[in-house]
């Protein structure tokens, strides 16, 4: 029997041919619906549970103050009141928040305070729409990149649209050309903002990405050392080679019938081949006893685990390497990359987890709450001036902040990138080179790779990608 909020996808009784259709496919509100036919299975409106749980389901674990105070306690109701009883979209949504966001625009246009309150108002309506296609999405399994990247160009349109349309409409008012420039001011703001946050977050990216590479590397060199192959040991002494093939040869002319020669005796015993690396090479014995016992000890190398972040979550990867292929992980390392950040500020930390009870991150003033002082808070109290003066400056210091935060936190990458052994130069490079070229960042040593060489003493390939031509044994060093 289907849970309580659990529904079935609608399927045909009969598939064309006559047979039982397959078993219809559970439906469960605050995941994907799984496709049929093609297409995204239909949300089953009748599924729909309470507010109370729509609240678990739709809202994030931490978001803007403004957003839980002042938005969710209106939104997460309209959620599922529109899921439950309409058949509106998600992308429909976002138009409908990008149509009431020119209309503030064009009453903030007029000028007059009546007219900008009256703006205000639409503009938070808005705002709340543009909060309510994201949980829609997440609530009927609806959402779509498409969407997303609707729902971020259509919040610049109405942001830079409202900002001239206010400030165009106080310089009629006033005849003070100040507001000229708070209108660039905004649309500047609200510009640096989004692109200090997508850089940041690329950043921080980049540096996981690193670390695991390192950490890859380095697995691979020592599970490398720990696997010999049968053709490297007999190459590297002809000796055994040639006495491997004789022995071969003498087993298999070697007399059957237990009446002939050699019935009596012992069987020699053939003595094996890595035995000879051994007296060159202590440890490659073992090593290769270890390959040969393995069944597949060739692919040792790639059997590495994922690192995870201490939430559980994967840490963003360099692509392609397979990490879903990876045996599943029995002791995770957790690497943090805000050690000095909490050591030099540990009253934040406090705070951060006062806010964090509530929902609320410690990122007070965002784009999120800078728009609600220029849009809102200044057209409410005819301060329109002051509030979007004030409301830049808090935005400001905060993304200083982090800024600041991301230069220790690089710190803390670089001590941690130190920490892992450095693996033999093939396999660093080899790692480095696959995550620059998933991502399109640097990595050590490739801007400066014709002046420098790396620990080994050996010369970084010319360009990201490149590998040098096998040397000759015969070839000078």
């Amino acid at each position: 029997m289907a849970h309580e909020h659990e529904t079935l996808a609608p399927t045909d009784p009969t598939s064309p041919g006559g047979d039982a259709a397959p078993h219809p496919t559970p439906v469960v509100p605050g995941q994907p619906a799984a496709p049929a036919q093609g297409r995204p299975a239909p949300y089953d409106r009748r599924s729909t549970p309470p507010v109370r749980e729509v609240r678990k389901l739709v809202q994030k674990k931490r978001d803007a103050w403004w957003t839980v105070l002042l938005v969710d306690p209106l939104a997460t109701p309209l959620v599922r009141l529109t899921a439950r009883y309409t058949r509106i979209t998600p992308n429909q949504i976002t138009w409908a928040a990008l149509v009431l966001g020119l209309g503030s625009a064009a009453l903030f246009a007029l000028g007059d305070w009546q007219w900008i309150v009256l703006g205000a108002v639409v503009y938070h309506f808005s705002f709340v729409l543009d909060c309510m296609d994201g949980k829609v999405a997440r609530l009927t399994g609806r959402g779509s990149v498409f969407g997303a990247w609707l729902d971020y160009i259509f919040d610049r349109i109405r942001v830079a649209a409202c900002a001239v349309a206010l400030m165009w409409g106080q310089y009629h008012r006033t005849d003070n050309t100040l507001y000229i420039w708070l209108a660039v001011l905004v649309v500047f703001c609200d510009a640096l903002r989004y692109i200090n946050a997508l850089e940041t977050f690329k950043t921080r990216l980049t540096m996981r990405r690193q670390i695991k590479a390192r950490m890859r590397a380095a697995r691979k060199a020592r599970n490398s050392e720990q696997v010999a192959f049968m053709e490297d040991l007999l190459r590297a002494n002809p000796e055994a080679d040639i006495e491997q093939d004789l022995n071969r040869a003498a087993d298999t002319t070697a007399p059957t019938d237990p009446d002939e020669d050699g019935a009596d005796e012992a069987p020699a015993t053939t003595r094996s081949p890595y035995a000879y690396a051994a007296e060159e090479r202590p440890g490659a014995a073992v090593a290769g006893r270890d390959a040969l016992d393995l069944p597949g000890s060739e692919d040792l190398d790639e059997q590495d685990p994922t690192v995870k972040d201490p939430s559980g979550a994967d840490l963003p990867g360099a692509s392609g390497l397979s990490d879903e292929d990876a045996p599943p992980v029995r002791a995770k390392q957790v690497i943090d990359l805000q050690q000095e950040f909490r050591r030099k500020f540990p009253l934040y930390l406090r705070f951060r987890s006062a806010l964090l009870r509530h929902r609320i991150r410690p990122h007070l003033v965002s784009g999120i709450e800078f728009q609600m002082g220029v849009f809102i808070v200044g057209p409410l109290f005819d301060v329109v001036l002051g509030a979007t003066l004030v409301s830049a400056a808090l935005m400001l210091v905060f993304e200083l902040a982090i800024v600041y935060k991301l230069l220790l936190s690089t710190r803390d990458f670089g001590r941690t990138l130190e920490s892992i052994p450095l693996p033999p130069p093939a396999l660093a490079e080899e790692e480095l080179a696959r995550v620059a070229d998933a991502t399109g960042a640097a990595y050590p040593g490739e801007q400066a790779r014709e002046e420098q060489t790396i620990a080994f003493g050996t010369q970084v390939p010319a360009q990201r990608g490149e590998r040098e031509a096998p040397r000759s044994p015969d070839s000078p060093s």
